[in-house]
C-alpha cells in the first residue's frame, strides 16, 4: 500500500468510501453487514487505514454499520471520517444535536477527520451564516479534542469553493472534490485543484471513476491504452492519473463488494504516474466522451440578448452534466439556488441569444429539453 504524509499522519492513499456498500435485494437502506464487515477486515489487513462514512449514506445506516465494523479493531489503527449534512438546509440548526448523534452512531469518542459536507450553490449562503454556529461549533469541537481535523467537501462550483475559503479557507485542513480525468475539464476540476494548491490545502478525490463509467471504456479507446500499458487495467488508468496531479494525497473508492476492493488495493500497491503522451492520450479520450455535448465556451454573448435574463452558460453547463449523467443530483441541487424566474422552464423560446452564438448552439431547445428532463 503506499501511505502520504499528512502532518505527520501516514494515510494510505486509497481510502474506503461507505457510500456505495453492499446491499440485501437492491434496497440502498438495507446494508449486507456480514459483508461489509468482510471488507473492513481485508481493506484492515492490506493496510488501507482511512475510511469515509456520512449522515446520510444509505438512508442514515452507513455510520452504524462502519461503527461497528470498526470497533473490531483498536482506536489508533485507523482513521474515521464523517460529515456535517449541509446538503438539507433543515439541518444547519442542528449542528450539535447531529454531531452527538454521529458519535453515537459510529461508537467513537472522536473523530479523525470531519467535512462540512457538501458545499454547494444550495448551501453556501447558509453555510456562512452565524446565525447557525456551525463553523463555531465545529472549531470548538477540533478544540476539545473530537474532531482531529477539519476539512470540507464540495459539489458547487469554482466561484462557490472560493468563496468558502474565503471564509474558512485558514481553518481548512482538506478538501474533498469530484475529480478524474473526465471531470478535468468537463467540471473545471483543474482550476478547483489550482485554487486549493493556491491555499496549500491537500486533496481528497472522490468519484475517481465517475460513478463506475470510467472502469470500462469502447473497444477502440481500451485498445490505446492497452497499448500504452499492456498490463494496465482500465480502471487502474483512472487512479494512475490521480497519482499524476499534484497535491492528491487520499483517493476515496465507493467499493460495493470484496473483488472490486482487491482489485483496487493492487493498483494502490504501486506508484505509476502518467507520462506526457500518457497523460495527453488519457485527456484526448476524455474529450471524446464529452462529444454530444454542447459546446458553450462562456462568451457570455448570449446572455444580454436574454430578455428573462437568464444566466445561460450556467445553465447550459448544467444541461450538459445533466444529460451527460443521465440524471444525478447536482443540477438539481445546482439550480435549487436559482430563483424560479431564472430556471430553463423561464426560457421563453424567442432565439434572441441564438443569433449572436458563436458556437450555433440551439439554446432554446436545449432549454426546453432541460426542462423536460427536471420535471421527468
Amino acid at each position: 500500500m503506499i501511505y502520504r504524509d499528512f502532518q505527520g499522519i501516514r494515510l494510505s492513499a486509497l481510502g474506503m468510501g461507505a457510500m456505495r456498500l453492499p446491499v440485501v435485494n437492491g434496497n440502498d437502506a438495507e446494508i449486507d453487514s456480514a459483508a461489509t464487515e468482510e471488507m473492513v477486515a481485508y481493506a484492515m489487513e492490506q493496510g488501507v487505514n482511512y475510511y469515509d462514512t456520512a449522515w446520510g449514506y444509505h438512508d442514515g445506516n452507513s455510520e452504524l454499520v462502519m461503527g461497528k465494523a470498526l470497533a473490531k479493531y483498536p482506536r489508533d489503527s485507523f482513521y474515521l471520517a464523517t460529515k456535517f449534512p449541509g446538503y438539507d438546509l433543515s439541518n444547519m440548526p442542528k449542528v450539535e444535536k447531529i454531531f452527538e448523534k454521529q458519535l453515537e452512531k459510529c461508537g467513537v469518542d472522536y473523530f479523525d477527520f470531519y467535512l462540512f459536507h457538501n458545499v454547494c450553490e444550495m448551501n453556501i449562503d447558509a453555510y456562512l451564516d452565524e446565525k447557525y454556529g456551525i463553523y463555531d461549533y465545529l472549531i470548538g469541537q477540533k478544540k476539545n479534542g473530537r474532531i482531529k481535523h477539519l476539512g470540507f467537501s464540495a459539489h458547487g462550483n469554482y466561484d462557490v469553493m472560493k468563496r468558502f475559503l474565503e471564509a474558512y479557507g485558514k481553518d481548512m485542513e482538506f478538501c474533498q472534490i469530484q475529480l478524474n480525468y473526465l471531470d478535468w475539464s468537463f467540471q473545471d476540476a483543474k482550476a478547483k485543484v489550482e485554487l486549493l494548491n493556491s491555499y496549500h490545502i491537500p486533496v481528497w478525490v472522490m468519484e475517481p471513476l465517475r460513478g463506475g463509467r470510467l472502469a470500462k471504456l469502447p473497444e477502440k479507446e481500451t485498445a490505446v491504452l492497452n497499448g500504452l500499458r499492456p498490463d494496465e487495467r482500465i480502471p487502474a488508468w483512472a487512479f494512475r492519473f490521480l497519482q499524476s496531479i499534484p497535491g492528491v494525497t487520499l483517493v476515496l473508492s465507493g467499493m460495493s463488494d470484496l473483488e472490486q476492493m482487491k482489485e483496487n488495493i493492487r493498483t494502490f500497491e504501486t506508484e505509476k504516474p502518467l507520462s506526457e503522451e500518457e497523460m495527453e492520450t488519457l485527456l484526448t479520450i476524455a474529450d471524446g466522451m464529452l462529444n454530444g455535448t454542447l459546446p458553450c465556451t462562456a462568451c457570455r454573448y448570449c446572455t444580454g440578448h436574454c430578455p428573462k435574463g437568464l444566466d445561460i452558460p450556467m445553465l447550459l453547463n448544467l444541461y450538459n452534466e445533466h444529460s451527460f449523467t443521465g440524471g444525478g443530483f447536482l443540477a438539481p441541487m445546482a439550480l435549487m439556488a436559482v430563483p424560479q424566474e431564472k430556471q430553463p422552464s423561464a426560457c421563453v423560446g424567442c432565439h434572441s441569444c441564438e443569433k449572436v452564438c458563436p458556437q450555433q448552439i440551439k439554446i432554446s431547445e436545449a432549454m426546453a429539453d432541460f426542462n423536460r428532463k427536471l420535471k421527468g
